[in-house]
């Protein structure tokens, strides 16, 4: 693929989580948390994206929202569960961004929040339609996700390259 292409990353924050006695890292989804994720996982097939890698956090929140949203996609991409999206910040899910080989052309990052709205707001220069006005509306909660599309490689990822397509949340 040619690095001109526009690339998309989709930020899509974990679905509502419980908070039973373990460890931030090891907490599941609320029962809320498990129909929402499937709810956006319908909502990104309805989008036509075609994901080439996934990078999911570790967390068990993570690794559980993918796996319901997963089951909506027509297609599976590969998926990498990488331990430096767990509590990263922007700059180190831009770091991550940037290691993503240039024969990819979507990926969509399954991690949390303050990282997950952080990025879609640094990245994105411009934004399409009213996407930006309704992230801010909204904020970035449990099960949304943004479309980021930017043009070049992956190691050019930088703030303030790209433009926000779209914006979902639940009750959108």
């Amino acid at each position: 693929m040619s690095v001109a292409e526009p690339r998309r990353i989709v930020l899509f924050r974990h679905a509502k989580a419980d908070w039973p006695q373990v460890t931030d890292h090891e907490r599941p989804l609320a029962d809320r948390g498990r129909m929402d994720a499937a709810v956006a996982g319908r909502k990104l097939a309805d989008s036509g994206i075609t994901f080439d890698l996934a990078l999911c956090s570790t967390s068990v929140r993570t690794r559980e929202t993918w796996k319901l949203a997963v089951h909506e996609l027509a297609h599976r991409p590969k998926t990498v569960y990488e331990e430096r999206v767990y509590e990263a910040s922007p700059g180190e899910l831009i770091a991550v961004l940037n290691e993503v080989p240039d024969d990819v052309q979507n990926v969509i990052l399954i991690g949390h929040n303050p990282g997950v709205h952080g990025l879609a707001e640094i990245l994105a220069a411009t934004a399409e339609t009213d996407a930006r006005e309704r992230m801010n509306r909204r904020g970035f909660p449990a099960a949304a996700f943004a479309v980021v599309t930017h043009e070049g490689s992956w190691k050019a990822l930088e703030p303030g390259v790209a433009t926000l397509a779209d914006y979902w949340a639940p009750s959108e």
